[in-house]
C-alpha cells in the first residue's frame, strides 16, 4: 500500500504542515505527471499570494494597501479553479476533487464579500489575518488532500499493472477465464 507524503502528528494521528513554507516543500515534491504538477504550480501560486496578503494585513489593513493584493489573488484563484474544473477522469473520481473545487469557490466568495464590506469609500477592510489564514489554510488544506490521494491512487495503479507484470502467462490466462465466468 502507497503511504502518504503528509507527515502525520503523533498526538492527533493527523497530517500537519504548520507554514507555508512546509506546504512550499510539500507542492515541490509533488511529480507524478503533468497535471499533478501543474496543480501543486497553481497553490503554490495561490500559497504565496496568501502569504503576501497575511503579512500585509499584520501591518495594516488600509484597504489602499490590501484590496490591490486581494484582487490579485481573485484572478489566481479564478485561473486555478478553471485548471482544476478541466482536470482529467482520474481527479474527478476522487471524493476530494469536489471538496478543493467548493473550497476554491467558498474562498472566491469570501475574499469578494471581504472587498465588499464596509463600501468601497472605507478607508480600512473589516478583515483580519487571522479569519484570512483561517480561510486560506482550509482551501490549501484541500487542494493538499486532493494532491495526496491522486499520487497514492496512481501509485497503486502503477503497483497493481507490476503485480500483473510479474504473473506468468498460465496464470494471466487463467485469470481472464476466471473474469470471464463471473461476467456471464
Amino acid at each position: 500500500m502507497t503511504r502518504s507524503r503528509l507527515r502525520i502528528g503523533s498526538s492527533t494521528n493527523l497530517p500537519t504542515i504548520r507554514s507555508f513554507g512546509e506546504l512550499d516543500q510539500f507542492l515541490g515534491g509533488s511529480r507524478e505527471d503533468a497535471e499533478s504538477q501543474s496543480i501543486s504550480d497553481g497553490m503554490r501560486q495561490l500559497a504565496e499570494r496568501v502569504e503576501r496578503i497575511v503579512a500585509t494585513l499584520r501591518t495594516t489593513q488600509q484597504r489602499t494597501v490590501v484590496a490591490p493584493l486581494l484582487v490579485d489573488l481573485l484572478t489566481v484563484l479564478r485561473g486555478h479553479r478553471n485548471q482544476v474544473v478541466h482536470l482529467g477522469m482520474p481527479w474527478r473520481g476522487l471524493y476530494e476533487y469536489g471538496g478543493y473545487l467548493q473550497a476554491l469557490t467558498n474562498c472566491r466568495v469570501l475574499v469578494g464579500q471581504w472587498l465588499l464590506d464596509g463600501g468601497p469609500r472605507s478607508a480600512s477592510l473589516v478583515l483580519t489575518p487571522e479569519d484570512f489564514e483561517l480561510v486560506a489554510w482550509r482551501t490549501l488544506a484541500e487542494g493538499m488532500l486532493l494532491i495526496d490521494m491522486y499520487e497514492q491512487w496512481v501509485a497503486s495503479e502503477i503497483d497493481a499493472e507490476s503485480g500483473l507484470a510479474d504473473l506468468q502467462e498460465p496464470q494471466v490466462e487463467r485469470a481472464i477465464r476466471w473474469w470471464r465466468k463471473l461476467r456471464l
